[in-house]
């Protein structure tokens, strides 16, 4: 059985989706701290936007101003998290987008600046062929 878990293990695949995963988690921290620390706080100071704290109460005990202590008190609709975390998405996917883009670009970029790669040889008999020509138009 360790000698079978080696093998999988060891397959190529798995280790690339391991690296993948890792990769994947720490751009994702990336990604998160540049829309919450860079750019949230100037879409914040433009105009203060934050919907968080919009909901409604569905009891008649809930009288709070603030989500946190609205749920303390009993059920809330709490559309206005609904709402920040879809404008968060939005901001996240365009980034990501954007990211995307650029690495597209280099790599076109890169691609054209490469050489074009040399013509195969022809196949054998057509090589072959190409001789007699050559030989009989010399005659």
């Amino acid at each position: 059985m360790l000698k079978e878990f080696q093998e999988f293990i060891s397959k190529g695949n798995v280790m690339d989706l391991a690296v993948g995963v890792i990769i994947g988690a720490a751009f994702g921290r990336i990604v998160d701290s540049l829309v919450n620390d860079i750019i949230m706080p100037f879409i914040g100071a433009l105009g203060g936007v934050d919907f968080s704290n919009y909901f409604i109460g569905l009891s008649s005990a809930v009288n709070a101003t603030n989500l946190v202590d609205a749920r303390k008190q009993g059920a809330v609709f709490a559309y206005g998290n609904f709402i920040t975390v879809a404008l968060n998405f939005i901001i996240l996917a365009f980034i990501i987008f954007l990211m995307v883009k650029a690495v597209n670009d280099l790599r076109k970029r890169l691609e054209a600046e490469k050489p074009p790669a040399p013509a195969a040889p022809p196949p054998a008999d057509v090589a072959l062929l190409t001789e007699i020509r050559d030989l009989l138009a010399r005659k």
